[in-house]
């Protein structure tokens, strides 16, 4: 045997050897969970919580906190990024109820003290169950849904399923397989990947209005993505776009707060085109004198 067929051979193994180790150990790559003791007590100062605990049909437990504002507005269904659990993550709400909101967050399936195997398919039911608690008590037209990065994904996927006031997307990804490409761009992860997340999918389905914050500096999913994701559904699309900011950094800035609140504060209204230039037809033919 000639030796460029031992060495296609040796390439060949070492190519499915790492498929394999990718398919079985992604997990390990996509999330970052922080388990937490049954016992923990969760504690925000100024910030009036209450843990819950729900039970699924395949008996995982999905544990979360509803953070209550006086005289709440509404509700901010919050989706949480990969890593920690909603102990850290729940900082975030102040951002919610200070302007009136009460705030779910809920850990994925093995955060904090959350139990059950982590598949797509099951997330997705598991966040659609939580939906369905929560509008029990609230009408969807106080309902927001808020996806931050990997929530992202799965809050365009309840949207398109459902019918709240708003969909807000904050660094959100094109689709998990494509972040996942841009870093193994060899590897067919078409085959391979376990949580695909085709946002873009969804958000063609969402008949609600969705805004989308990202950072221009955002190394991880990079701005550009959400002009993308912002022409999958234009008509109910708005882009806003924070100078400088990265994938966890947001909340620093002055303008981030700025657009929030203008986002969840503000009611649909219909714009007037009576009168602008919206029709006029521009020509580069010389009008005659």
């Amino acid at each position: 045997m000639q030796n460029w067929v031992y060495v296609v051979l040796a390439i060949l193994t070492v190519y499915i050897l790492i498929s394999v180790l990718l398919f079985f150990f992604q997990d390990f790559f996509l999330f970052k969970p922080e388990k937490l003791n049954k016992d923990f007590q969760f504690h925000y100062e100024n910030q009036e919580t209450e843990e819950y605990n729900v039970e699924t049909r395949d008996g995982a437990i999905i544990n979360g906190l509803h953070f209550k504002a006086k005289d709440p507005k509404g509700v901010v269904f919050y989706l949480k990024g990969n890593s920690k659990s909603i102990k850290g993550w729940g900082k975030f709400a102040v951002d919610f109820t200070r302007h009136g909101y009460d705030v779910i967050m809920v850990d994925y399936r093995g955060f904090g003290k959350s139990t059950g195997r982590r598949t797509q398919k099951a997330v997705k039911r598991d966040m659609q169950v939580i939906y369905n608690k929560i509008k029990k008590k609230v009408s969807e037209k106080y309902i927001i849904l808020y996806g931050r990065s990997l929530g992202s994904g799965f809050a365009a996927k309840l949207a398109s399923m459902n019918e709240p006031r708003m969909l807000i997307l904050d660094a959100p990804y094109y689709s998990l397989s494509k972040v996942a490409k841009k870093y193994i761009p060899f590897m067919p992860l078409s085959l391979l990947i376990k949580f695909p997340m085709p946002t873009y999918k969804w958000l063609k389905y969402v008949k609600c209005p969705i805004h989308i914050l990202h950072g221009t500096d955002d190394r991880l999913i990079p701005y550009k993505t959400s002009v993308k994701l912002s022409k999958i559904n234009p008509k109910r699309t708005k882009l806003y776009t924070i100078i400088g900011g990265g994938h966890k950094d947001l909340n620093t800035f002055e303008s981030y707060h700025s657009m929030l609140g203008d986002i969840i504060n503000s009611r649909p209204r219909k714009v007037n085109l009576e009168g602008s230039s919206i029709d006029v037809k521009h020509t580069s033919k010389p009008i005659n004198a």
